[in-house]
């Protein structure tokens, strides 16, 4: 197997686009007419994703080391889409008549013997893990909303019971979908494990987002939602150790955080935590009376709303991080950042420049990638597209 070979042809593929999935998924519909229903009604953020996941792929074909953990979580998470092991070769098929078609007379022999083995090692790679993970968790969680909250017109808070205990930890996220859509997206539970094993779910309906829009406009107490494996670690309290913590915050960006703010009450230990919650306007603080409560029970807590638009001052703009840093120097403390990517990314960029390092700075990788954040940290971030914040889309 020639891993340049594989690179420079994928690089010429690759280059006609949005051409390359349609052809693929339409070959494979075609052929396998059954796997359809496996997919999205939509196919437009599918098809994004498969040329994305590929091009990681075959980036890092001579890199077996970084590339084998990305395949194991891709195919222990394909269990949610009821993806088999006889499914594989169908989607090996459609791959390799893709490529032929698109590569014309630049296909050769050689290069599909390359292709046809690098294939044939990811699906090997990805099975085992499925059925790895077949041991440890189920497929899919089936869970009762047990509350539903309209906190804005776009937000709504769930309340939602897994029928069998879901383990997870702070700043994770877990698969969400509800049945009648053929989609999942993930959100952070905005509470430490709980008891009773409810989650607390913060959504905000994305423009064009069949989950999410499900969620805040057309579920109610008493129906049932899926949900998969936590997976994510970039914002697990472990990573700031002992260390007193300032955090960073807008929209929806929240849920993680307030997990963290819940698992510290819980630890009992003597960190101080400050809290720059942002919004464009006062209106936009949705949780509120939560945070107040979360302020008035614990003295190491301090929070600061932080109104962004002032009509005393048209055209600026001020964000959490920005009013962090004018009131104080915060370097000894680990950060943590949720929110959307130009608030992540805002907010990453000024604590460089103010001489935060990297590893004091916690957030989730940008972009939407894939299903959730556990694979955002395989990709570059130049590939990063649009979140809607915090992986709660």
């Amino acid at each position: 197997m020639d891993a340049a070979r594989l690179k420079q042809s994928w690089s010429v593929v690759a280059g006609h686009g949005d051409q390359v999935p349609l052809y693929f998924y339409s070959t494979l519909f075609l052929a396998h007419p059954e796997t359809r229903q496996m997919f999205p009604t939509n196919m437009a953020g599918q098809r994004d994703r498969l040329v994305t996941a590929l091009g990681h792929i075959v980036s890092n074909v001579d890199q077996v080391d970084q590339l084998v953990g990305f395949l194991q979580d891709l195919g222990a998470d394909h269990r949610k889409f009821a993806v088999r092991a006889e499914h594989y070769p169908a989607v090996g098929e459609a791959l390799v008549a893709t490529l032929q078609h698109f590569l014309a007379e630049q296909w050769t022999d050689e290069l599909a013997a390359d292709w046809t083995a690098a294939y044939g090692l990811v699906a090997q790679v990805m099975m085992e893990a499925a059925q790895a993970a077949e041991a440890v968790n189920p497929p899919w969680w089936v869970a009762e909303i047990v509350a539903h909250e309209r906190r804005a017109f776009d937000v709504a808070v769930l309340t939602v019971r897994p029928q069998y205990l879901l383990p997870f930890t702070p700043g994770q996220s877990i698969g969400v979908s509800h049945p009648s859509v053929r989609s999942w997206r993930y959100y952070s539970p905005a509470n430490a494990p709980r008891a009773d094993g409810t989650l607390e779910l913060h959504v905000r309906a994305a423009p064009g987002g069949a989950v999410s829009s499900r969620l805040v406009y057309g579920s109610a107490v008493g129906d049932r939602v899926h949900l998969a494996a936590p997976v994510g670690d970039r914002l697990g309290l472990w990573s700031a150790g002992s260390s007193d913590l300032l955090l960073l915050v807008a929209g929806t960006g929240w849920a993680p955080v307030k997990a963290l703010v819940e698992q510290v009450a819980a630890e009992g230990s003597r960190r101080r935590v400050d809290l720059y919650v942002g919004a464009r306007s006062r209106s936009e603080f949705y949780d509120s009376d939560a945070i107040d409560k979360l302020a008035s029970s614990y003295p190491w807590l301090t929070v600061t709303y932080v109104v962004g638009a002032d009509v005393h001052r048209p055209g600026e703009f001020v964000q959490a991080v920005d009013r962090a840093l004018a009131d104080g120097d915060w370097r000894s403390r680990h950060v943590f950042v949720c929110g959307s990517d130009e608030m992540v990314s805002h907010a990453v960029q000024t604590l460089a420049q103010a001489g935060y390092h990297a590893g004091q700075v916690h957030h989730e990788g940008l972009g939407a990638q894939w299903y959730g954040p556990a694979w955002r940290t395989a990709v570059p971030q130049s590939a990063a597209g649009d979140t809607s914040g915090g992986g709660h889309r």
